[in-house]
């Protein structure tokens, strides 16, 4: 299959298999789809180059951090990568501003550590809110441990974030594609 690659990243080419009139498709999920975990962020143009340092959540920390440690955050679907986004920058900025959104194939899902509600110390970790320290160690022993984390999103519980270490080898994913991303106006009046 050809493809374009785009500042050493793939772009896929209309005839992808995941690609519907010009769209990228999220593949369906086993048993309806081929078995494959792919994440997706949203990044500003500017960050798309190296979506995957980990530099905003090392400068300030995040929901499942704490600062210094390089953590990737993405979502198993794209409306959830984009929710994230826009719950902190607003619809507008996503609507005026160029994003690229980024697809990532994981090589062995077996690589995930889910960690469901029960598994969370405190219920409430899993609501909108300003994480607390405990949190973030909580977020930081799950990094050190596992190579990819895929934990509730705070946003859309019943959407799933995957969260991972930026320090690692990027050896346990690839085909990474990105497209430019632009929001329906319908979300923005």
């Amino acid at each position: 299959m050809n493809s374009a690659w785009l500042r050493g990243v793939r772009v896929a080419p209309l005839s992808h298999p995941y690609r519907v009139r010009g769209l990228w498709v999220t593949p369906l999920p086993k048993p309806l789809g081929d078995g494959e975990v792919r994440f997706w962020r949203l990044d500003a143009l500017r960050h798309a180059p190296t979506w995957n340092a980990g530099e905003g959540s090392f400068r300030v920390g995040g929901r499942w951090n704490s600062p210094g440690v390089r953590a990737i955050y993405a979502s198993l679907e794209p409306a959830t990568a984009i929710l994230e986004v826009a719950v902190h920058k607003g619809f507008f900025v996503l609507d005026t501003q160029p994003h690229t959104l980024t697809s990532v194939l994981i090589c062995d899902p077996s690589k995930i550590k889910i960690v469901t509600p029960e598994d969370i110390p405190n219920p409430n970790w899993l609501t909108p809110g300003t994480p607390n320290g405990n949190q973030q160690k909580f977020g930081d022993k799950l990094l050190a441990d596992h190579r990819f984390i895929l934990i509730p999103s705070a946003v859309s519980k019943h959407s799933w974030n995957l969260i991972f270490d930026a320090t690692k080898p990027p050896d346990d994913y690839e085909d990474v594609v990105q497209e430019r991303f632009a929001l329906d106006p319908r979300l923005q009046p």
